[in-house]
């Protein structure tokens, strides 16, 4: 700090105001550094006396976390909006619950069996959350089916409208939110985006895609592509899996995508509550597992995008500091940006540390 040294082993949390920029950084290990001089000295470091300089009489709340000490705090309790930064609470949830490796499946379902070669009847593509399903993965999984032996699908290929709730809305957004974030669904299609903006209908796209990939291989549908929500009993056929969890991640938070943290946050749901997921019983799910380590937060989504979501930059300090001694710590720090990366485009420039932005624009 101050001078570009490096906080040995530290979590800093940052905060501005209620509704602005809010990096919460978590550097590098390595030098000598501010928190080690604070532990030498009695009495403020000079690293201390600078931070209260810059903070003077602004809105503005500051946590350093050293090892498991607080070691500096300014308004470190006073609960916030965390805006983006609350990507960094799904993302330690999500690893706790699920692991770093998790393959997120997309599976290609049917009723009973096929015979012959032939499925009788539809073929349902159904999605469990991958935020990054696209047109290389629906490829893929008609190479599968291929390689299952399928030859012919009496029915049409349709796409799951039914693994999660379909609600694009949280208490607390703002209308220009939704400028912000398209519709997180159970199965996506290339972001849930063309070039016209966000699409309503991925499942429909995804089903015309994979129709598409299955006749030029030479497998013959009957059906015109199309979605609703696919019914109970039904057998896997094939099945692709997305990137690891800590590969999402890692683009979800260099890039602060507001998408993938719902849909992300959709299936935590549904893997922990057993039910087709929502954005509000995703915060849910998180907000518990923040309590539960003894964290108080206010939760709506897991965008960050409502500006009613509160914690406190001590509280997440202390969050990140667990993490670092989590078997998904490493996962967890590596998925941040480093300067010059994303949302840290032009900033932090040769400081070892790795960071998370997030803002909100008025009140």
């Amino acid at each position: 700090m101050g001078r570009g040294r490096a906080l040995a082993g530290a979590v800093l949390s940052l905060w501005v105001g209620a509704c602005s920029t809010m990096p919460v950084w978590f550097p590098t290990s390595g030098g000598a550094g501010p928190a080690g001089a604070a532990r030498a000295e009695v009495g403020p470091a000079p690293w201390m006396r600078a931070v209260d300089r810059l903070v003077g009489q602004r809105p503005l709340s500051v946590a350093v976390v050293v090892h498991g000490t607080r070691v500096y705090g300014h308004l470190a309790g006073v609960r916030r909006a965390p805006a983006s930064n609350e990507k960094l609470l799904l993302s330690m949830a999500a690893l706790a619950r699920l692991g770093p490796g998790y393959r997120i499946p997309t599976e290609a379902r049917v009723r009973g069996r096929v015979r012959g070669g032939v499925v009788r009847g539809d073929l349902f593509l159904v999605g469990h959350g991958d935020p990054e399903t696209g047109a290389d993965d629906i490829h893929r999984l008609a190479l599968r089916l291929r390689d299952a032996g399928v030859i012919g699908i009496e029915g049409s290929v349709v796409g799951d409208t039914s693994g999660f709730v379909r609600d694009r809305q949280a208490p607390g957004w703002h209308p220009i939110a939704l400028h912000y974030i398209g519709l997180p669904t159970a199965l996506s299609y290339e972001a849930n985006v063309d070039a016209g903006g966000f699409v309503f209908d991925p499942e429909r796209r995804a089903a015309i895609s994979l129709t598409a990939e299955l006749r030029s291989l030479g497998i013959f549908v009957a059906g015109k592509p199309r979605a609703s929500p696919a019914p109970d009993q039904l057998r896997t056929v094939a099945a692709v899996r997305s990137s690891p969890l800590a590969e999402i991640l890692r683009r979800q938070n260099v890039a602060s995508l507001n998408l993938d943290a719902e849909t992300l946050s959709k299936l935590l749901a549904t893997e922990v509550r057993g039910e087709p997921g929502s954005i509000a019983e995703g915060a849910a799910v998180i907000e518990a597992w923040a309590k539960h380590r003894g964290v108080d937060a206010t939760l709506h989504d897991a965008s960050g995008l409502s500006y009613r979501d509160r914690v406190s930059a001590g509280a997440l300090a202390e969050l990140l500091d667990q993490a670092r001694h989590r078997p998904w710590g490493e996962a967890l720090a590596s998925s941040l940006a480093a300067p010059g990366e994303g949302t840290l485009g032009g900033r932090l420039a040769g400081l070892p540390v790795r960071a998370k932005t997030g803002t909100l624009i008025g009140d």
